[in-house]
């Protein structure tokens, strides 16, 4: 392999083009421990060498605002100073997040606790790290003239989901809600879930904390019973291999990941306008779906929710155990998992101390300094952001 890969002005956009064609970079960070030697300058004075570790989230898509906490420590260099090129990548279904992970094919899963706790009771070594939201991300979405005026109200519906491993998700909440599991059906929808509710082919949608705003945007104008109303559930967070934490190495490295989205969740609460605007510029597809008030709300209302660990005084990532207790024993009692898993078989806070230790004066003093364009200066937000 060429040790001369990149030159120093490449762009993250190049990097990951010649990563494809190379071979590197494509989620075997940490299982191989391979570095990439990028030079300093092109009279090539001194090299930075880097391991690639590659992020996968459940979603059909990377372009939205719900990554901006990885999005500002790839623009701002943070993972790069920590030795770190980090890719993201979206999975074939909900599952990839914990199976590439298992795989050695990712190194960082964004899954659902659905999806991680069956996939722990079939066998994969994995664990939550980090988690990105205490309480309920998830909302159950009905059409504004329906005649659902409750979550409640649920028995008899048609549910829609991108996949089927959604099912996992939605379970708990209907059995905290009471409804009978037998007493509804799903939809299979792919990417369109939503709009099948839109039109009449399913009563219900799976959504999550600002899909409002994103599907507002598209003009899918709906009515959500969010889940902070009605569900004390815990929601998706980062995976990552259980034998990674028992090397050093490797654990050090999870520690730097986790660490750049602490700093990026950070410079989101002192900027958020310019964490948007970096976010907003990344996706293409964002743009064509949100004006940038539009994205700033989307973001805000992800961040708000982000940084509610910190909010309490626990740290970014921060985990409540209870939450995840209530958790296990409603998805035991329903037969989602054959085991009644443990907590600490499924969470770990080990790392959350050291991916809060940052220079927090260095990430203000950034988040403050940083220029916005013309289209994000004038731009203000519609409620807190912590």
């Amino acid at each position: 392999m060429n040790d001369k890969i990149l030159s120093d002005k490449i762009t993250r956009r190049d990097f990951l083009k010649k990563s494809a064609k190379t071979g590197i970079g494509i989620g075997v960070g940490l299982a191989a421990l391979k570095t990439i030697k990028i030079g300093f300058s092109a009279g090539g004075e001194g090299e930075l060498e880097l391991i690639p570790m590659t992020f996968i989230v459940p979603r059909p898509t990377l372009e939205v605002m719900d990554d901006y906490n990885l999005i500002v420590p790839i623009e701002m260099g943070y993972f790069k100073d920590m030795g770190l090129e980090v890719s993201m990548e979206t999975g074939p279904d909900g599952m990839a997040s914990t199976k590439f992970v298992d795989q050695n094919q990712a190194d960082v899963g964004y899954p659902s606790p659905g999806i991680l706790t069956a996939s722990i009771d079939t066998g994969m070594k994995v664990v939550l790290a980090y988690e990105m939201m205490i309480g309920s991300v998830w909302h159950l979405v009905v059409r504004e003239d329906s005649p659902i005026k409750s979550p409640k109200e649920l028995a008899g519906a048609t549910i829609s989901v991108w996949d089927i491993s959604w099912r996992t998700i939605v379970d708990p909440l209907l059995a905290e809600l009471g409804i009978p599991l037998d007493s509804v059906e799903y939809l299979t929808a792919g990417p369109q879930w939503g709009q099948a509710v839109q039109q009449g082919q399913a009563d219900v949608a799976l959504g999550w904390l600002a899909l409002d705003v994103q599907w507002e945007a598209v003009g899918m104008k709906m009515k959500f019973f969010r889940g902070t109303d009605f569900s004390e559930m815990p929601s998706n967070g980062y995976a990552v291999r259980t034998s990674d934490l028992k090397d050093p190495a490797k654990r050090e490295l999870l520690v730097k990941f986790m660490r750049g989205s602490s700093m990026g969740l950070h410079f989101g609460r002192i900027n958020p306008q310019a964490a948007a605007q970096m976010t907003y510029d990344t996706y293409p597809g964002v743009r064509e779906q949100m004006t940038p008030e539009v994205a700033l709300e989307s973001q805000r209302q992800l961040a708000y929710s982000y940084v509610e660990g910190e909010r309490r005084g626990l740290g970014y990532g921060a985990f409540v155990p209870e939450g995840w207790q209530k958790y296990l024993d409603i998805i035991y009692k329903i037969g989602q998992t054959k085991k009644h898993l443990k907590v600490d078989e499924c969470i770990t806070s080990e790392l959350i101390a050291e991916a809060n230790d940052f220079d927090r004066a260095m990430v203000e003093r950034d988040a403050k300094n940083f220029k916005l364009n013309s289209t994000w200066k004038d731009i203000k937000t519609r409620g807190p952001f912590f």
